[in-house]
């Protein structure tokens, strides 16, 4: 099996990449920053799985200019047929941007910020890998988006630039998705929510969380893998909870 990260340094990517290297899987990621070979407190790789694990940096900027360097790895990547691919970018919390509880602390560079890294730059991975994907006509893609993006889930309000910049991911997934059908027929592209998860993204935010909501990165990234093991084309363009279930759009 071979696995695709993009966003590799997020708690998810990384706790992903370890999943699939102890499966026996070779595993490719993509981050803007050098990721630590192992995750603190967790066992040392064994000498294959540091084999398995291949690790490529870009900067966005290269995802907007289709770059020389990152079309050559694309090419290195896609020269072994892929299997799955994750996006996992995301951005809820940031210095100065916060979910917002009321509109009154809605503006226009929060909105900036939560559009570029939960919609835009996912949207233009997607783009990149558009013209490798025929090279493995059965792969599945995940990108990880979140349940408070559902427009019609949503009771609760408040959060705004983030609910929208991930409904937006939503509608992307969606579009994306159809095209890839009339291209691929029996390649998946879902939308992911993958739970409330213990990482920096979520660490304001566990105060008052239910119990057993929270999970560890290990433990989602093997109700991920799991989720994902079963997908099939007929989820093709679907919301999914990380079990499955689909929610509404």
């Amino acid at each position: 099996m071979h696995v695709v990260i993009l966003g590799g340094n997020s708690g998810i990517g990384a706790a992903l990449t370890t999943h699939y290297l102890s499966c026996g899987a070779m595993v490719s990621v993509f981050s803007r920053t050098a990721m630590p070979v192992e995750q603190a407190g967790q066992p040392a790789w064994s000498p294959q799985q540091r084999a398995d694990h291949r690790q490529y940096l870009y900067q966005p900027e290269q995802l907007e200019q289709s770059s020389a360097p990152l079309q050559d790895a694309l090419a290195t990547v896609f020269a072994q047929p892929v299997d799955l691919v994750f996006c996992c970018l995301g951005l809820l919390h940031q210095a100065e941007l916060q979910p917002e509880k009321s509109l009154r602390q809605l503006s226009a560079d929060n909105l900036r910020q939560a559009f570029e890294v939960n919609t835009i730059l996912p949207s233009l991975w997607l783009q990149a890998l558009w013209p490798w994907l025929t090279k493995s006509p059965q792969v599945k893609l995940c990108w990880l988006s979140a349940k408070v993006g559902s427009i019609g889930d949503n009771q609760a309000g408040g959060w705004h630039s983030y609910r929208a910049s991930k409904a937006a991911l939503n509608m992307l997934v969606r579009g994306a998705a159809i095209e890839l059908k009339r291209q691929l027929p029996q390649a998946t592209l879902v939308a992911l929510h993958p739970g409330t998860t213990d990482t920096a993204m979520s660490k304001p935010f566990q105060r008052n969380l239910p119990a057993g909501q929270l999970q560890s990165p290990a433990a989602t990234a093997r109700r991920l893998a799991a989720t994902v093991a079963d997908l099939t084309p007929a989820q093709n363009g679907a919301l999914l909870h990380w079990d499955g279930t689909v929610l509404p759009y």
